[in-house]
């Protein structure tokens, strides 16, 4: 208790708080510091840890079977565009009314898209159809 009285005494004598820094160990750690300074720090840390786990979002680029050439490649810059930027990239094309009996089409066109990404990202496994979508995600190479 005396230590505690003089530790109070030392830091109202430098004008700053009393901030305990682990109550767990034997005895609790103490520290002398400015107690709206650490509160401050602490917020900007924990702003700047969302900050960098707001870059894992997914983006997305929809494919039709019936896509023209100048189309097809845009897109497919686009795709590339993401993945330079470290992006997750989710391809997805969707089949519409009759094109859902030419899903063979369809599956040949994401093998086309897959193997152009190749070089650029590594897929999360093969193209999946599910209800009218047939899709796959991509995860960018370092």
């Amino acid at each position: 208790m005396v230590a505690y009285a003089r530790a109070k005494e030392l830091a109202l004598e430098a004008g700053e708080d009393l901030v305990l820094v682990s109550d767990t160990s034997n005895p609790p750690v103490v520290r002398i510091m400015n107690f709206g300074k650490l509160c401050y720090e602490q917020k900007k840390n924990l702003k700047a840890q969302r900050k960098n786990t707001a870059a894992q979002k997914i983006k997305e680029i929809k494919f039709h079977i019936n896509i023209d050439q100048h189309d097809y490649e845009t897109k497919l810059n686009k795709a590339i565009d993401f993945l330079d930027k470290k992006f997750r990239l989710k391809i997805t094309l969707a089949l519409r009314g009759r094109e859902m009996a030419h899903q063979d089409m369809a599956f040949e066109l994401m093998d086309k898209v897959s193997e152009a990404l190749s070089q650029y990202a590594e897929a999360d496994g093969k193209p999946k159809l599910l209800g009218r979508n047939i899709s796959v995600n991509f995860a960018p190479k370092n």
